[in-house]
């Protein structure tokens, strides 16, 4: 278990995506986040004294879950501060992200990190879920943006049989899972790296059971 931001740092720099460049993104993207966070409230205040362990790595965490091969386009559904989709970005910036908010201000500070960061392959779909075109992509993230029944309903027509999904739950993990009865899917619960309490739902998806395969 990572538990301070010494441990934070050192875990992730023996990520193979972290060479110098994505650590020099990352710590920009640690400043541009503290000096807007005075602007609006994009985290609690209390978390920014633990950047690196609360956001960055709690991020980055998901990354050994997709071959590189396979991680784009990477989808990022209510991306609020930038987790993890800027995260995700920094340190594979060959990868499209593409990040959804629908939260005007949010949307704006999304697209200044992004253009601050170089990072030419990420953007910003600033609308609301279910107004985004649909189009089929290698990986979903959702970082506590709704119950997993509903996040699979709004989602699931971006996903194949062969999409990541990647959805860090909290301590409810296990539990949405086991209440998860409409759906056929190859999911499990990955312990989090950050927090012993909090899980990580990660697999894939078929389709809903009232459906033929």
């Amino acid at each position: 278990m990572i538990e301070t931001e010494e441990q934070a740092r050192a875990w992730l720099a023996q990520l193979p995506e972290c060479d110098a460049e994505a650590l020099e993104r990352l710590e920009l993207l640690c400043a541009l986040l503290a000096e807007e966070n005075q602007r609006q409230n994009l985290v609690s205040a209390a978390s920014l004294d633990q950047v690196w362990l609360r956001h960055i790595v709690d991020s980055a965490q998901l990354l050994p879950h997709v071959p590189r091969e396979t991680s784009s386009p990477w989808l990022d559904l209510g991306t609020g501060a930038g987790f993890p989709g800027l995260v995700i970005a920094a340190l594979r910036p060959e990868c499209e992200v593409l990040m959804v908010e629908s939260r005007k201000r949010r949307i704006e500070w999304l697209d200044r990190a992004r253009i601050a960061m170089g990072l030419e392959r990420a953007q910003v779909i600033g609308q609301r879920l279910e107004m985004v075109e649909t189009r089929q992509v290698s990986v979903i993230s959702a970082r506590a943006f709704a119950p997993l029944e509903k996040l699979l309903a709004l989602s699931a027509r971006f996903s194949t049989s062969d999409t990541v999904w990647l959805l860090p739950k909290g301590r409810s993990a296990q539990q949405e899972l086991d209440d998860l009865r409409k759906w056929r899917h190859m999911f499990h619960v990955e312990q989090s790296l950050t927090d012993p309490q909090a899980g990580i739902i990660v697999g894939t998806l078929a389709g809903r059971k009232d459906k033929a395969k």
